[in-house]
């Protein structure tokens, strides 16, 4: 699945949730809309598909089902003539889904629970201990939601790229969105 549109048109768009589940989501801080609304962003989706060799193949989503891998990459564009400051991508994980964490690139990407409060990979959290003390553990990573990456500014006429995979959970099959 491929999308080009503005970066407008992409944040107040009203998107389903099966839409979400198969191309994700994808914004910009409303600083840098202001500072150049002229910005857009490309967001695809790809089926990961091992192959014999060992490497990675990129297919086309046609149907996901459990344990497929899919690749997220969103490209922010800056056509404008001035630098845009502030640029902050951020990547929402579909529910039903979890984040390969070390394919998060470019690395010192943040990552969230509840898509308000980001945190260095990877998230920890306190628990109590069957004997009552406290220790800090891993966040499975298929409770991540979001990954947002540090603000940035972005060059007139350069682009910056961002990519996540994720695992479909084991939920029911849902089919690729329709073509737009």
């Amino acid at each position: 699945m491929n999308l080009t549109l503005p970066f407008c048109d992409v944040v107040r768009r009203p998107v389903s949730r099966r839409w979400a589940l198969a191309a994700g989501l994808v914004w910009l801080s409303p600083a840098a809309l202001a500072d150049n609304p002229g910005l857009t962003s490309q967001l695809t989706v790809h089926q990961v598909v091992a192959q014999a060799n060992g490497d990675d193949a990129l297919q086309p989503v046609t149907h996901i089902k459990p344990g497929d891998v899919l690749q997220y990459v969103a490209v922010f564009s800056n056509p404008g003539p001035r630098a845009v400051g502030r640029l902050q991508a951020s990547l929402p994980i579909p529910a039903g889904t979890e984040l390969l964490t070390a394919s998060a690139v470019p690395r010192g990407v943040l990552a969230s629970l509840d898509g308000k409060v980001y945190q260095p990979l990877p998230l920890m959290r306190k628990i109590r201990r069957a004997d009552g003390q406290w220790a800090e553990v891993a966040v499975p990573p298929a409770e991540i939601r979001s990954l947002r990456w540090p603000e940035q500014a972005l060059a007139a006429g350069a682009s910056f790229s961002a990519t996540a995979r994720v695992r479909v959970g084991t939920a029911a099959p849902v089919p690729a969105p329709a073509p737009r």
